[in-house]
């Protein structure tokens, strides 16, 4: 029987999520009173969708001294299977470096100004890794001065602790005076956990699994404390070793190491539409 004669009256909405009940995802459209706006669910095989991810490419450290490179379109760096992402770092030789790993965004697909962000995740493990969940801005011109957005840090000589934070000008690590929070969640590496953010103009509110840990409050109205009213796009990688990654070394027997992303969902208030999509 011909599958496309019996969805052929079914709207896009109504299929997709047939499918993803088929695939045992509960997308809830609703959350909070808030809507769901975009979502990647990685319900199929093979290469990250390249209508809603771009990559990250090369060897050049990123500003943190990292020691792997990021490759495109490549399997064992990056694929999608059993339901999920899979970021894999490897002990190999690839150009100058002796890992590899990817980083996955996206930047000139999709980008939000506010919302509520969740992404369901198991982290690697291991001395040297250092896995994120991150937003920047789209219209990104100097770091730290437009900002940054950490939803999830984990660095493997700290294990099991989760950490949030929001980079600006004025508040930022190089200078000391980022503002930062940590949760311990010590099956980290063992279970998946919801890691969310909730981003309006007022304050920014980072949560594992609904328990919220930080909290990040527009007090100053300035855009050297606040440039979080403009559009941030998502990333996604898993490096090794850098600044502070690799503070401690890296464990060369502990590779491959995997970074499994069951899903990214994004949410807008009801009553309001994101400005990009």
């Amino acid at each position: 029987m011909n599958t496309m004669v019996i969805f052929k009256n079914i709207s896009a909405a109504v299929l997709a999520s047939l499918l993803l009940s088929a695939c045992g995802k509960h997308v809830p459209e609703i959350r909070d009173g808030r809507k769901l706006i975009w979502s990647e669910e990685f319900n199929y095989t093979g290469l990250p969708d390249s209508t809603k991810w771009n990559y990250e490419v090369g060897g050049n450290g990123y500003g943190n001294n990292e020691a792997q490179f990021y490759t495109k379109n490549r399997l064992e760096n990056a694929r999608v299977e059993g339901g999920n992402l899979i970021i894999e770092a490897r002990k190999e030789q690839w150009e100058n470096s002796q890992y590899t790993s990817a980083r996955l965004m996206t930047r000139g697909k999709h980008s939000w100004k506010y919302g509520t962000f969740e992404i369901r995740a198991k982290l690697p493990k291991g001395r040297g890794t250092w896995p994120a969940i991150w937003m920047m801005s789209e219209n990104m011109k100097e770091w730290p001065d437009d900002g940054e957005l950490d939803i999830m840090e984990h660095v493997g000589f700290h294990q099991g602790f989760i950490h949030a934070t929001a980079h600006t000008k004025k508040y930022n690590h190089i200078i000391n005076t980022q503002k930062t929070d940590t949760l311990e969640v010590k099956d980290a590496s063992e279970k998946f956990h919801v890691y969310r953010m909730d981003w309006s103009p007022e304050k920014i509110e980072m949560y594992v699994d609904d328990l919220k840990y930080y909290t990040y409050v527009n007090t100053e109205k300035t855009y050297d404390a606040w440039p979080f009213d403009q559009p941030f796009f998502m990333i996604l990688n898993l490096a090794v070793g850098g600044n502070w990654g690799g503070q401690k070394g890296i464990d060369d027997s502990i590779f491959p190491q995997k970074f499994y992303i069951d899903y990214v969902r994004v949410y807008a208030p009801v009553q309001e539409k994101n400005d990009k999509q």
